[in-house]
């Protein structure tokens, strides 16, 4: 069965939307939520995403999905029949559901890792680069993400979903993804206590420590909360968006290369091969010397000045109670 992916529907939906939300920024007491170079090279990036997508989610379709489906899903006596022994999966309205719940499962530790493995961070930093939120931002996608993505999915066609099933609820996922960047949806209320909403997303790209690598949530926050990686919007809290080391240029390869350049840079700091595997494949921050840190050892040594000061502070106390009971 063929179906539509709905990003082919989604593109001028998101440039209207842009442009709506582009215009009432300036037109309102929101003039610096738009940075024309910025929106450019988000532009730029959007669209550099828009020609290469096709052309690998079609190999990936075509050699990858399809090929594992065939392998795990093969035709016995006429049904097409998962190596488990159950028939594979058709396109009960209840099977839909299950398979978005399983994108979405996927699309979580996809995004998680690509905050936890460097490698994976040089590509995904791309999207975080801008300190603006806005629109504009959900298209500036890193154009080296979809050569890796389909590994974090293709399970779900082992185990007997439809390739063209899966294609479509990834495109149902990205719709949701793209809305969720902006600043003027407030908190929801019920439907954040199961979706993935606005003042969600703005914790995850904010670059304050005390919400960094949390909500990675595709449609829905449970596995956020599963896991131990939600946060809500705390508006008493100023929100800075970005990165802690921004490329600093509106170059377009600038920005899509920029952490691989810095992780050649890091390798070449120590001989020892251990660390230099780190540098590729540890968390964004780590160093053999210390003279980084990561979001972890970060929060870590927080935690324990919190505690000193603390404890300082208590026998400062009981210093003058007893100063003054003698």
């Amino acid at each position: 069965m063929d179906f539509t992916n709905p990003l082919v529907y989604g593109v001028p939906f998101f440039l209207g939307l842009i442009l709506l939300e582009l215009t009432y920024s300036k037109t309102h007491d929101h003039k610096d939520l738009y940075k024309w170079k910025d929106l450019i090279s988000s532009l730029g990036m959007g669209v550099g995403s828009a020609v290469i997508a096709p052309l690998v989610k079609t190999i990936t379709v075509i050699l990858l999905f399809s090929f594992v489906y065939d392998l795990f899903n093969p035709i016995v006596d006429g049904v097409r029949t998962n190596i488990m022994g159950y028939e594979s999966f058709g396109y009960a309205w209840y099977i839909w559901i299950f398979c978005m719940l399983c994108d979405d499962f996927s699309y979580y530790w996809f995004h998680r890792q690509n905050h936890m493995v460097r490698f994976f961070w040089a590509a995904h930093i791309v999207h975080h680069s801008s300190d603006n939120f806005n629109l504009g931002t959900a298209v500036r996608n890193g154009w080296f993400t979809i050569f890796y993505k389909p590994l974090f999915y293709v399970w779900i066609v082992a185990i007997g979903f439809p390739p063209e099933m899966l294609v479509v609820c990834l495109g149902i996922e990205a719709l949701w993804q793209f809305q969720l960047h902006t600043v003027f949806i407030p908190k929801l209320g019920v439907l954040d206590k199961f979706l993935n909403t606005h003042t969600m997303h703005q914790v995850h790209h904010a670059c304050n420590i005390e919400y960094m690598d949390k909500n990675h949530g595709g449609i829905l926050n449970v596995f956020d909360r599963i896991f131990g990686t939600w946060k809500p919007l705390d508006e008493s809290i100023d929100i800075a968006y970005g990165v802690t080391q921004p490329p600093d240029s509106y170059n377009i390869w600038v920005i899509l290369t920029h952490e691989y350049a810095d992780i050649w840079k890091d390798m070449k700091k120590s001989k020892n091969f251990k660390d230099k595997f780190m540098y590729v494949f540890g968390p964004p921050g780590w160093s053999h010397d210390g003279s980084t840190k990561t979001v972890k050892q970060i929060r870590k040594e927080m935690a324990i000045e919190q505690a000193q000061q603390e404890k300082a502070q208590l026998n400062k106390a009981d210093s003058k109670v007893l100063t003054a009971s003698a």
